[in-house]
């Protein structure tokens, strides 16, 4: 199915620009490595106070101030990503750390939305047990995303 996918995808407009362009890969890619900064540092610190780190802060505010920061990240990786996706979507859809990125994607995403069920926006202070288990599955999951996003180049 991916495979399917990345032949349609190789065959637009949009992928004979983000191949071509001589600054689309790299303002991309720059884009990208920026928009983890935002997704990692905000979702991380906020998964870290969760886990017993930074207890003189407040978890509500600081919820309240990074995960949207966090989703922001996440929807500026998706763009950033579809482009870096589509500059060679064929080769990097073969590669088994492409596809386990994306496996790892919909199991942190999963993740997130197992917290918000579970827990709403935040969870109470202290956390109870299973919000600490999603926050410590969260750093887990989005620190292996950006890892196989890193190892695309290289395996």
């Amino acid at each position: 199915m991916l495979t399917a996918i990345a032949q349609r995808v190789a065959a637009t407009p949009f992928a004979d620009w983000a191949a071509s362009d001589p600054y689309a890969y790299p303002v991309a890619n720059t884009i990208h490595v920026l928009a983890l900064v935002l997704l990692l540092g905000g979702i991380g610190l906020v998964d870290l106070r969760l886990l017993g780190a930074f207890r003189a802060l407040p978890l509500r505010e600081l919820s309240k101030a990074l995960v949207p920061i966090a989703a922001t990240g996440v929807l500026v990786l998706a763009a950033s990503g579809s482009i870096l996706f589509a500059a060679d979507a064929e080769s990097v859809a073969r590669k088994g750390v492409f596809q386990l990125k994306l496996a790892l994607i919909v199991l942190a995403l999963g993740n997130v939305a197992l917290f918000r069920w579970l827990y709403g926006a935040v969870a109470s202070d202290p956390p109870p047990p299973g919000a600490r288990l999603l926050a410590l599955a969260s750093l887990l999951l989005w620190t292996s995303v950006a890892i196989c996003g890193r190892m695309i180049a290289y395996l």
